[in-house]
């Protein structure tokens, strides 16, 4: 019920839902003007070559861009697919996957591309507003030109962003909003100072220059020039990714101030460029930044100061959304199961300490092998097309599933579609230039969710349930034998069966065969991960007994599966309501404690030697197995920390085995 009600307060339209919105959804794009015009000049061979037909052709590109992919796509028509209230790739999928089996695909591939866009994007962003302190005279005469001293102070900057993480973001996020409201009036002012100068640059908001100069001989690289113009929407998909965080309604609301801030500076810039692009002092300098030269000299510091700390915030969300991605393909079953600590009572607020070590280490090691801003934007965008790519796909599928008209919804995904391939084939060429990097991170994402994906239906392929009902007379006897020592009062056995009149065979194998596991009752949990984001309910089997319960706890992707809470609120309902028997404690601290000790029971496989798998799923499995070595435990994970826990290992034997019978010989014996 709280989860309930902190999402209905956010959803609500607000001052603070607003602030939050502006410092939680936007710090991705809305440091794009870092970096998007210095981009475009530098493929283009450098100011010197700027003609007044590219400018006004460029601008009309971003402006286009910015409203076909992020107002229209993703505020008008993405932001209704919503999860209850929830939204993110992740999210999207939920909602279709009952279409068919083959929608996990585009929804791993764009979950790894979206994870390792979060890699590149805090090298990205913060190297480019670091690079500013180049043309203040203190810094230059201090430090010089050398781009080493940049590279360390951005690895400095991001060594604290990542360390923070542990202690949790509230204090920081607080601060978020404002900032990113006085980033946001900041940019659009230096933008209109320089706009009037050259107010015709207006006539960029015509389609017909977009279109004119991917052909016109101004533009050196053609069609490539989208590789560059693509860069402005990079933060699109955190507009429905952070759906859950702030709701549609503070987006609807805040979107077009952003999206005119951002406007008008991407305007001012090219007013800048047009009035600069003969003075001498230019002429020979090809990674020149436009954001920082357009802004008066009195307000040069500031200019650097704010941009460096909306960079940090845009980096601070991108880590912070990494973090709950994985929180929710955890979840899925489609990635290892990761120690995770929630820092604050703000909701979606977690931390995923193995997560934060690897996107520090990558984001480092991008840093160091790319040097310069420059280097970093040819690597950058190629990831996230592809998660845009996938999205359109499940998008489709969602409007197909909510019976919209067929025509409209094929005339909706090819032009997404073909609008979003053409960026991406733009952006193919990137992968030459260092967007091999972001491939490489993506595919190695999108491979540990493959495996786990491919183990878990292995597993439940040649998984063994068998009727509890069958086994009640055995258990009922092992119950009320005298002669077997208690094993524990309450001996709770973690089922993977969603029938509730079913059990797993090796789990009645080890009550029965391997020692008898006397209790006085016998709790059977399964915990089913539902689309219903924030869905925490239980439903009871009990058999017509007092001391055998299967428990099935429907969990949404985003609840927490803590088992020792939920496992003790539910017995004490159950003594309550006398569906069970109280039971007497001889020796406890607790007064009037109505039930005994817990242990809890996993059952651990290990791929016995006797399975016959294909070599391909026998690596997958193997690999698997191997991965869950380093993950957290699932002592850790149900939040069993302080309790009573036995892990058992069992051989598991999938598919056909290669058991070889002995055949007995006898020795002959001679008589002599």
């Amino acid at each position: 019920m709280e989860s309930l009600s902190k999402k209905s307060n956010i959803s609500k339209l607000s001052l603070g839902g607003i602030l939050v919105t502006l410092g939680v959804v936007y710090g991705d794009i809305g440091t794009s003007p870092l970096y998007v015009m210095k981009s475009v000049l530098y493929g283009n061979g450098g100011i010197q070559h700027a003609s007044e037909n590219f400018i006004l052709g460029t601008l009309s590109l971003v402006f286009w861009t910015l409203t076909i992919l992020t107002s229209i796509k993703y505020v008008c028509i993405t932001l209704r697919a919503d999860n209850n209230g929830e939204g993110g790739i992740f999210s999207l999928f939920t909602l279709v996957r009952s279409r068919s089996r083959w929608l996990i695909v585009p929804a791993m591939i764009g979950g790894s591309a979206l994870l390792a866009d979060g890699m590149l994007t805090p090298a990205v962003t913060v190297t480019s507003a670091v690079e500013g302190l180049k043309l203040l005279p203190v810094f230059h005469d201090l430090f010089g030109d050398n781009q080493r001293n940049i590279v360390f102070l951005v690895i400095f900057i991001i060594c604290i962003l990542f360390f923070i993480q542990h202690i949790g973001t509230e204090f920081i996020g607080r601060l978020f909003g404002p900032i990113m409201f006085l980033w946001f009036g900041s940019i659009a002012i230096f933008g209109i100072v320089n706009l009037v100068k050259n107010p015709f640059l207006l006539r960029a908001l015509s389609p017909h220059y977009a279109i004119n100069i991917l052909f016109s001989d101004d533009n050196k690289l053609g069609f490539f020039i989208l590789g560059s113009i693509f860069l402005c929407s990079t933060g699109a998909e955190a507009l429905y990714s952070d759906l859950g965080h702030v709701g549609r309604k503070n987006i609807y609301f805040t979107w077009p101030f952003v999206k005119i801030c951002l406007l008008l500076n991407y305007f001012g810039q090219g007013a800048w460029i047009l009035s600069s692009r003969n003075n001498p002092a230019f002429a020979l300098t090809e990674d020149i930044n436009p954001f920082y030269q357009m802004i008066p000299h009195g307000f040069l510091v500031y200019g650097i100061g704010i941009s460096t700390l909306a960079a940090i915030i845009a980096s601070q969300a991108l880590i912070s959304g990494s973090f709950t991605l994985v929180s929710e393909a955890i979840k899925l079953n489609l990635f290892p199961r990761l120690h995770t600590i929630y820092p604050s009572p703000l909701k979606g607020q977690l931390y995923i300490p193995a997560i934060n070590r690897i996107l520090c280490i990558v984001c480092i090691g991008i840093v160091l092998f790319f040097q310069s801003s420059e280097k970093m934007e040819s690597a950058y965008g190629l990831a996230i097309t592809v998660t845009m790519l996938m999205t359109t796909i499940l998008l489709f599928n969602y409007m197909l599933k909510k019976k919209t008209p067929l025509v409209l919804a094929v005339i909706t995904f090819v032009f997404f579609m073909c609008f979003e391939i053409s960026f991406f084939l733009a952006n193919i060429i990137k992968f030459f230039h260092g967007g091999f990097v972001a491939i490489i991170i993506a595919v190695s994402i999108l491979f540990v969710m493959y495996l786990w994906d491919r183990a878990h239906i292995i597993r439940m392929r040649y998984e063994e349930f068998v009727p509890i009902k069958n086994y009640i007379k055995q258990l009922t006897k092992l119950h009320d034998d005298p002669e077997v020592p208690k094993y524990a009062s309450n001996l709770v056995c973690l089922s993977k069966c969603p029938n509730p009149e079913e059990i797993e065979r090796k789990i009645l194998y080890f009550l029965f065969d391997k020692r008898p596991k006397k209790a006085d009752i016998y709790w059977f949990v399964d915990v089913v991960v539902t689309d219903e984001p924030f869905q925490a309910e239980y439903s009871i089997e009990n058999f017509n007994t007092n001391h055998i319960i299967k428990i099935q706890l429907k969990l949404g992707f985003r609840i927490d599966q803590n088992l020792n809470v939920f496992l003790r609120q539910i017995s004490t309902e159950l003594v309550k309501n006398k569906e069970i028997e109280p039971q007497t404690n001889t020796y406890s601290i607790v007064p009037n404690r109505k039930l005994g000790d817990f242990r809890f029971v996993f059952i651990q496989e290990v791929l016995s030697h006797e399975t016959s798998l294909s070599a391909w799923d026998s690596f997958v499995f193997n690999t698997k197995l191997f991965i869950q070595k380093f993950t957290a435990s699932p002592t850790n994970w149900f939040g069993l920390d302080t309790s009573d826990v036995y892990i058992e290992k069992v051989p598991m034997v999938i598919g056909h085995s290669n058991r070889v019978v002995l055949k007995r010989k006898d020795r002959e014996i001679r008589n002599k």
